[in-house]
């Protein structure tokens, strides 16, 4: 198998993983082991667990990386328990930790996945096809404010009124053109050369059923906490929710008290975990995202344990 998927900003993670030739690394969302890949190549010696929901995206990191499982352990799970799997794996404390938060190719143009509404697919949506809740079950069976909720707060969908309004109208929708079309006739075409009308609504939906922003809070706590002394912790995230959360969580763990200004002394007991490795933003060369569109929403954040 031919791994489809791009890896983003390689060149600033390798740089910003500090990698030692003996390192233990943990990739937490292995996808199709791009990443991976050119950790183990910067590390001769080193080692790596990489961590997925996906198990096609698994199957495909396992081909790319063939010559190298001698060195790297891959397992299926949730990033949200990563103490629990890092523990289990032997990788406590870790030299290096990565975040890409992209979805990868091999998702978007897999057909039966039913993430993109480019391709006919009944309504999934799932990263790990043993979870219960699908994209059909939201789309079809939660109440119209609920759906707006789900629309506006994660899709930062302005008119996710009008959409929940047409979806509940238009109930069953059974594939991703359906659902698209809907959101179409509701919203209208816009612009020419616009993004398409429902790529809000189904950014919303895979986020509300992969609960995506509670999972990455869990995770960068745990990541926190699984970093060595001078272990580096880097992030990519694709839109404005995730870095904020990214952003947030850094600078709250990268600093001593927290405790609401105004008190007259710190009741917290905080106290900092990480510091900031830089203060602004990483973005992509205009070189790599002239030959990987993909990449031009990549934001890019450091940490550093202490």
């Amino acid at each position: 198998m031919e791994p489809y998927h791009i890896p983003v900003m390689v060149r600033e993670v390798l740089s910003d993983l500090l990698l030692r030739p003996e390192g233990s690394y943990i990739d937490c969302t292995l996808g199709e082991g791009g990443h991976a890949e050119a950790i183990l190549n910067g590390s001769p010696q080193g080692r790596l667990l990489g961590v997925d929901l996906d198990p096609q995206a698994l199957e495909a990191a396992r081909e790319r990386l063939k010559g190298q499982l001698d060195r790297a352990t891959l397992v299926q799970g949730n990033f949200a328990h990563l103490e629990e799997l890092a523990c289990q794996q032997g990788f406590a404390p870790a030299d290096g930790m990565l975040f890409d938060l992209g979805l990868s190719s091999l998702q978007l143009e897999s057909a039966e996945r039913g993430f993109s509404f480019r391709r006919e697919a009944r309504l999934d949506m799932r990263f790990d096809p043993d979870q219960e809740t699908t994209a059909y079950e939201v789309v079809n069976g939660y109440p119209e404010r609920s759906l707006r909720d789900i629309i506006s707060g994660l899709g930062e969908e302005p008119r996710a009124r009008r959409v929940a309004q047409a979806i509940v109208r238009d109930r069953p929708i059974e594939t991703t053109t359906e659902l698209a079309n809907v959101v179409l006739r509701a919203l209208g075409r816009g612009p020419r050369g616009r993004t398409h009308p429902a790529t809000r609504t189904f950014q919303a939906l895979r986020m509300a059923v992969n609960k995506e922003l509670d999972n990455l809070q869990t995770g960068l706590e745990k990541a926190i906490g699984l970093l060595g002394v001078g272990g580096r912790l880097v992030v990519i995230s694709y839109h404005s929710l995730e870095d904020r959360i990214v952003k947030n969580t850094m600078r709250r763990e990268a600093s001593g008290c927290i405790c609401p200004s105004g008190m007259p002394e710190c009741v917290c007991g905080h106290t900092a975990a990480i510091r900031l490795v830089r203060r602004r933003v990483a973005k992509p060369s205009r070189e790599e995202v002239a030959s990987n569109r993909r990449s031009r929403s990549a934001r890019l954040r450091v940490a550093e344990g202490i």
